[in-house]
């Protein structure tokens, strides 16, 4: 049997992928340097958690720990990405998506999950300072980097406070498996199932978090029309009360800004810090999904905030020295 290694995309982990061909079958290598918990124990523990509940993950095929490199299943080399894209009828991928989150939503959250023998990870909960946490990516990277160090300080203190004030008001528990990072980039279209990929972060949270991953995705403009037919699905689906829909949508609405003002910090450190700086190109959707959101009358003083410390001219920057 002739055996050949290629390798195929990178993301933004220190993860690396490779296309194992035996013969006509396929697999995928996954190497890690850094971080080889997260990223190969703890993917393996959670994707094969979450296909026991009958989600398409990876299968994990062989394992070499020591030497920071695991087997897993192959789903291809399209992802959820392409298909809509080409697509006329995008709405039809999205159901299947958010029926996916619902699937994940019906399982009874668990902090421990097995990954050895009388070994468990423990998925952590999504809090007060763990919002503020990744909200400082923006601060620390983005906003330092953009106007410098001196001007982010200033603006940091009363940005935060405020951040803090509309965090405390998140209305629904973290009661819900999330994956954290639920965008059509990992998802791939295998045997007529959505597989699911990169789970590693999955964490236990507020039901709308991924959906606002899926619809406020930074790689993909998705026209508004079709934003709110995809959260009127989920609304009809869910086991929502009339009565709180107000609610769950100000948390969707404040879920989605923290995710990409995150996001912001975290493209920007890729290309200060990594040297990956093709994530530069999408900086300026990122800010107008912001800005989308920031519509609802909760963000009144946050957008007199942001605007004071990021002009329009910056927002629409995409590239940086």
């Amino acid at each position: 049997m002739q055996f050949k290694l290629k390798k195929i995309r990178s993301d933004a982990s220190f993860r690396e992928f490779f296309r194992l061909h035996k013969g006509k079958k396929t697999s995928i290598i996954v190497t890690a340097k850094k971080e080889r918990f997260k990223n190969l124990i703890a993917y393996s523990a959670i994707n094969k958690f979450l296909k026991n509940k009958g989600i398409h993950t990876p299968k994990l095929i062989s394992q070499n720990l020591k030497e920071g490199i695991i087997e897993i299943e192959d789903f291809g080399d399209k992802t959820l990405l392409q298909y809509i894209k080409q697509s006329k009828n995008k709405l039809s991928f999205y159901k299947k998506c958010v029926d996916v989150i619902l699937k994940i939503q019906k399982i009874n959250p668990t902090r421990k999950i097995k990954f050895g023998p009388n070994k468990y990870l423990n998925l952590s909960n999504y809090n007060l300072k763990s919002l503020h946490k990744e909200s400082n990516l923006f601060f620390d990277w983005y906003l330092e980097g953009v106007i410098g160090k001196k001007k982010s300080l200033k603006h940091k203190k009363i940005i935060k406070k405020e951040l803090n004030k509309i965090y405390k008001k998140i209305f629904f528990k973290n009661k819900f498996i999330v994956h954290r990072d639920f965008h059509v980039s990992n998802i791939m279209s295998t045997k007529k199932k959505l597989g699911i990929i990169d789970t590693q972060d999955a964490i236990i949270g507020n039901p709308v978090y991924d959906l606002a991953s899926l619809i406020d995705d930074v790689r993909l403009k998705v026209p508004i029309q079709i934003k709110n037919k995809i959260f009127q699905y989920y609304l009809n689906k869910c086991s929502i009360k009339k009565k709180q829909i107000s609610l769950l949508k100000n948390d969707f609405d404040t879920l989605s800004v923290q995710r990409n003002l995150k996001i912001l910090g975290i493209f920007y450190r890729l290309f200060k810090r990594d040297n990956k700086s093709q994530y530069l190109k999408y900086l300026p959707y990122t800010w107008s999904l912001i800005e989308l959101r920031m519509k609802n009358k909760i963000f009144k003083n946050l957008k007199i905030m942001l605007k004071n410390a990021v002009n329009k001219k910056i927002r629409k920057k995409r590239n940086f020295k």
